[in-house]
């Protein structure tokens, strides 16, 4: 096969050893190219120009930021898609079975293309950027573009930064104190009042450390969206229902001030002045309205064989 391996160099995960290994692995079975990406947006333009150029997967060695550009780039094409773990959390390669080591998810990586172990899967998309996990509307991106100013930390110690970062935006950066945006459904129904939402397209939202944060069970691979939506307004509301999300996950679910809704396809978000927003971990700016909807089937993923059988199974 035509393989592309996408390198974020500066990536908190991503060694000269490891790249070597990396690369002498695929190399060995399948004409290999590598491409270093340079600014953001550039894995974007890469993945697409070799779809355009008939490659036939895009293996993306980085975190979540570059591997949601790759995946943008490549939405609508038949160029696969296969991620290898280089960032310090890398929240979509764990939650489909990749294994956390880079060596070793190189070696699950070729099994899977000699099997040829491909699925076609759905994405999310806010305006005209493509999301494979989240989006995070509000304070939560207020907090992702905080931590990126700090981003020498995340190689070290990314769960402690956000921590540190969620309460410092909550007390001097963000804006809490009257309401921020609305949610349009479908349907017509309202969720007014709104300072905080996130957009699920897969489950977990993130990863404390080891443990999984789960704000919406299981949304799967083939499941339009799910939407959970913070009206209340106090910190220790929202500090009650993260430290849920990481434990019982009872009060995320039961919390007055939080509305949940799923299986959605397209949704408005409608706001009082601009606000902003992030895709899988990226800080994207800030707009005062945002279109969100899902697309099935739009994107080719390389799955891991454990992954492919427990479907399989339940198929």
């Amino acid at each position: 096969m035509r393989v592309l391996l996408i390198v974020n160099a500066i990536a908190s995960s991503v060694t000269a050893r490891r790249r070597v290994v990396i690369q002498k692995a695929l190399g060995a079975d399948h004409d290999l190219e590598v491409a270093e990406t340079a600014r953001k947006g550039h894995a974007a333009r890469l993945a697409h120009g070799a779809a355009a150029d008939g490659v036939d997967v895009v293996v993306v060695l980085a975190g979540d930021g570059t591997l949601n550009e790759a995946a943008d780039g490549l939405a609508g094409t038949n160029t696969a898609l296969a991620p290898l773990p280089g960032g310090s959390t890398n929240v979509f390669a764990r939650s489909i079975g990749v294994s956390r080591d880079p060596i070793e998810a190189t070696a699950e990586l070729l099994t899977s293309l000699e099997h040829r172990s491909f699925e076609r899967v759905g994405l999310g998309l806010v305006n005209d950027r493509h999301f494979l996990v989240h989006c995070g509307i509000g304070f939560d991106a207020a907090v992702i573009e905080q931590a990126e100013r700090r981003s020498v930390m995340k190689r070290y110690a990314a769960p402690v930064l956000f921590v540190a970062a969620a309460f410092d935006t909550w007390l001097r950066v963000y804006d809490h104190s009257r309401p921020r945006f609305d949610f349009e459904l479908p349907d017509g129904e309202l969720i007014d009042g709104s300072i905080f939402a996130i957009v699920s397209n897969t489950t977990p939202y993130t990863y404390f450390g080891s443990r999984p944060v789960i704000v919406e069970d299981r949304i799967g691979l083939h499941d339009a969206l799910a939407v959970m939506v913070f009206r209340t307004r106090r910190m220790s509301g929202i500090v009650r229902v993260g430290v849920s999300a990481v434990a019982s996950r009872r009060l995320v679910r039961r919390h007055p001030g939080v509305v949940h809704r799923r299986g959605i396809t397209s949704m408005k978000v409608r706001g009082d002045g601009p606000f902003p927003y992030q895709v899988d971990g990226e800080h994207l700016g800030t707009a005062e309205e945002l279109s969100i909807s899902y697309e099935p089937d739009v994107l080719t993923l390389v799955m891991p064989e454990a992954h492919d059988e427990q479907a399989r199974g339940r198929s």
